[in-house]
């Protein structure tokens, strides 16, 4: 599926933008601050989910407007032949709710889901492999997530159950023997959920990332799931999950928090050709290792699905050298499947194939006369 047209009314710093874009790269270039990525984040709120910023909304709505609207034109394949679908979210000033439409009628944000699948990588995402676990493990999820749906529902209620227990270990009373136990199983019940969809979603990523191997010399990585301690973790299963709830819960309120648990589980990742962890690598090593994983995964939903899902990549050419940048455009051209990415300068993009979409982008519009060539 594709965006065949974008249009953005007081979305952010755009007051009224509308893109034509072809079925595969769509290259947006600009100064900083012109409203680049704000036009990926506006694309990103065609999916379920908070956007690629995770913002609030109402501070996506233009400064002195009533509401944003961003609606867009989907086609399939066939693009000349298939009936488009209408997609709209709009955003109220003001406002902590979005309002969601397709086809002209009314329908909830997760509807979205059954239309579009987004891909995404952001600037701040660069450092994933050298900051805290937690945001490797948010990574994991949302790529989880994307195959599994359900997958949300057990990892909230995972959550709630550990911050209710948390509490009932800190308060200075003896904690109700029984209720303490319900929490526990319901941390045993999710949390061996949110473990087996994680194994799930890192076995089959590993497997298409370890037969992926390009020719183009772009990294391979070897990805596994690891404990806190850095050796790979082991299934939870919902008994051996209670069970260790229950033993830890001398040492776990001593600590203030829960030390057993797949809240604990981190994403480890190698440079399979160095043998080296990521977090060692170079800053460009690292950009190119986690757009390959970006890409495998893209491979994995598309087999599940039936179709690509539209990436996502913000100032995608930083720390990427001339060489590596060319392989990655190749390597995104060949695959298949819409991508839309940012950069400074047209001529980051100067080995982009002929027929990309180019789109010049200043001060909250785009340039006319730029499009697909």
């Amino acid at each position: 599926m594709a965006l065949a047209q974008l249009s953005l009314t007081d979305f952010r710093n755009h007051p009224a933008t509308r893109i034509d874009a072809g079925p595969g790269l769509v290259v947006l270039a600009g100064p900083n601050g012109s409203g680049k990525t704000n036009i990926l984040e506006a694309v990103s709120l065609l999916a379920p989910g908070r956007g690629l910023r995770g913002a609030a909304l109402d501070s996506m709505v233009r400064q002195g407007a009533a509401r944003g609207v961003v609606s867009a034109d989907l086609k399939g394949p066939g693009a000349e032949a298939s009936a488009p679908v209408a997609l709209g979210t709009a955003i109220e000033a003001g406002s902590a709710r979005r309002k969601v439409r397709i086809n002209g009628a009314d329908a909830s944000a997760a509807a979205l889901g059954e239309w579009l699948s987004l891909l995404w990588l952001t600037p701040a995402m660069d450092r994933l492999f050298v900051e805290s676990a937690s945001g490797r493990r948010r990574f994991l999820d949302r790529m989880t997530l994307a195959l599994e749906p359900s997958h949300g529902h057990h990892a909230s209620r995972y959550e709630a159950a550990m911050r209710a227990r948390n509490r009932l270990l800190a308060d200075d009373r003896p904690a109700d023997p029984a209720w303490l136990a319900a929490l526990e199983e319901q941390m045993a019940q999710h949390g061996a959920a949110v473990d087996a969809a994680r194994h799930r979603l890192t076995a089959a990523l590993a497997a298409v990332l370890e037969s992926s191997a390009p020719a183009d010399g772009f990294p391979r990585p070897a990805i596994m799931l690891a404990d806190g301690d850095g050796a790979q973790a082991l299934k939870w299963e919902t008994a051996a999950l209670a069970d260790a709830l229950r033993a830890g819960r001398a040492l776990d309120r001593r600590a203030g928090r829960t030390l057993t648990g797949p809240h604990r589980t981190d994403l480890s990742v190698i440079h399979a050709d160095q043998g080296q962890a990521a977090a060692l690598c170079s800053t460009g090593e690292q950009k190119a290792l986690l757009l390959s994983i970006i890409i495998g995964h893209g491979e994995l939903i598309a087999a599940a699905r039936g179709t690509r899902p539209i990436l996502l990549l913000d100032e995608v050419a930083a720390h990427l050298d001339p060489a590596r940048r060319a392989a990655l455009f190749d390597r995104l051209a060949t695959g298949g499947g819409q991508v839309w990415m940012t950069g400074t300068e047209m001529a980051l993009f100067d080995a982009v194939p002929a027929g990309a979409t180019r789109i010049a982008v200043q001060a909250g519009s785009v340039a006319e006369g730029t499009g697909a060539r």
